[in-house]
């Protein structure tokens, strides 16, 4: 076959020297940029928004969603301390609708209400000693 009868190709050749692949900074950049964009806010600024008030029916509707889900969060003998928070406000970010497992507390319903003040979100309810926690997502 001669090279008169071949079609080119759609895509131009590339120099056997040329990079295919972006240098290793440039991708950092770019996942730095995508991180900071995909950046949860703090709890502060998440404490501004107002929680919705959810009827009877969204109630059951999220806590029949959040059936399936695995809990995310584990309070551990320690307690409610600032770092059980923190990580609930990052799966809250992350996900909207939470399960949260706690170790024998001696009073679950008033763990529960405290862990859901104190990490702005909705208690859907209470099932053993895991609760289900919900925050509608900032977009």
């Amino acid at each position: 076959m001669t090279d008169k009868n071949r079609t080119p190709s759609p895509r131009p050749r590339r120099h056997p020297l040329r990079q295919t692949r972006p240098s290793p900074l440039i991708e950092a950049r770019r996942r730095e940029e995508r991180r900071k964009k995909n950046a949860c806010p703090t709890l502060e600024e998440v404490r501004a928004i107002p929680l919705p008030a959810l009827t009877g029916a969204e109630r059951t509707r999220l806590r029949g969603e959040a059936h399936h889900l695995e809990p995310l969060v584990i309070v551990g003998v320690n307690g409610v301390t600032d770092g059980v928070i923190e990580a609930i406000h990052e799966a809250l970010c992350r996900h909207g609708l939470i399960k949260v497992r706690m170790h024998e507390p001696e009073d679950k319903h008033a763990l529960a209400e405290e862990i859901a003040r104190r990490a702005h979100a909705v208690l859907l309810g209470l099932r053993g000693h895991t609760l289900i926690l919900y925050r509608p997502r900032a977009e």
